[in-house]
This record gives C-alpha cells, sequence and structure tokens, in this order.
C-alpha cells in the first residue's frame, strides 16, 4: 500500500519523505510498504509482510557516554551492549564509555523517528551506525521507514552501504522474538 494524494502524487508523511530522500542520496532506490496493522515489533512486522523475523531490521539507539548510536540487528536477535563496546573500543570512538539502551525521548532527539519506526538511514543528526554481520546472510531484509507502519526491503549489504554503517558482531540470540 503506499499513501498518493489527490492528484495520485506520492503524497508520503515527512518521515517516509525524509527516508525517501536520504535513501535515494545514497543511491538506493526502496519502495515503501504501509501496513495499518503496523509494524512496531520485529514479530508484527514479519508477520505484516510475510517473512522470517530474522529477515527484519531491529534499529535500535544506544548511547555510549553522551554519543547516541544506532545497532541494526536481525528481530530474532538482541544488540549486546558489550559487544557494541568492543566494536566502538576496536575504533577508538568510546573505548571505555558504558553502553546503554537509549530512552524513548533520547531515541526520538537522536534520529527523528519515534521507537517502532526508526529507520536505519534519514536522521536528523549524523549517527554512527553498526550493522551485525548476521543480518548479511539474508538476501533481503525489512527495515522501517519512519512510521509504525511503514517499511522496505532492501539488500542488507546494499543497506549496510548507504547507512554508512560498520559489519560487526553484536548481536545475541533473543528467544523473546519467536
Amino acid at each position: 500500500m503506499t499513501d498518493r494524494d489527490e492528484a495520485g502524487a506520492p503524497g508520503w508523511h515527512e518521515n517516509v519523505g525524509r527516508v525517501l530522500a536520504a535513501a535515494e542520496t545514497a543511491g538506493l532506490k526502496i519502495e515503501i510498504r504501509r501496513f495499518p496493522e503496523g509494524t512496531r515489533t520485529a514479530v508484527d512486522a514479519a508477520r505484516a509482510v510475510g517473512c522470517d523475523v530474522s529477515q527484519i531490521v531491529k534499529s535500535l539507539v544506544f548511547v555510549a557516554g553522551d554519543e547516541p548510536l544506532l545497532a541494526l540487528v536481525s528481530g530474532a536477535d538482541r544488540a549486546d551492549p558489550d559487544r557494541l563496546a568492543a566494536a566502538l573500543a576496536e575504533d577508538g570512538s568510546s573505548a571505555l564509555s558504558p553502553i546503554r539502551r537509549a530512552t524513548a525521548d533520547e531515541a526520538r532527539e537522536a534520529t527523528g523517528f519515534a521507537i517502532g519506526g526508526i529507520p536505519p538511514l534519514g536522521h536528523v543528526r549524523p549517527l554512527a551506525v553498526l550493522i551485525d554481520e548476521g543480518l548479511l546472510r539474508h538476501d533481503v531484509v525489512w527495515a522501517a521507514a519512519g512510521l509504525p507502519d511503514a517499511v522496505f526491503a532492501v539488500s542488507p549489504s546494499l543497506l549496510a552501504r548507504a547507512a554508512g554503517a560498520r559489519v560487526v558482531a553484536i548481536a545475541t540470540d533473543d528467544p523473546s522474538a519467536r
């Protein structure tokens, strides 16, 4: 389903428009799909699009010291803060900073999007982005497109490039995602 205005031209919500513009700037062609039943959780998204929960990209905001960062992991996994800290220490960006999940307000301030619709790109400010290597095992993954009912399909390697993400091992299995 796509949004159209009265003349038939795309009439996207501004959040979706930011995602589309960021994708275009990065050379990534995406098609946004909307699901009225919602795609707020990985399980909801997988059910709506008809894929395995492991093909859903969770865009999770963390805070390292005072700096927000984005972790992209499979819907079947959790981002491990210790692995995030180790990955950040490797590149020297937050060697000894404690890492914690961002609050809903911090996530919105860092990305410009509410939890449940945070996309991997199109944020209001530049963020460090880490993508778990496990996502690259899939041919296609589905990511949020700025709203809790909007998603897009993409090759994970193209997504990593477009988001400026560094590929690292940051995930652990999440039994609650099953």
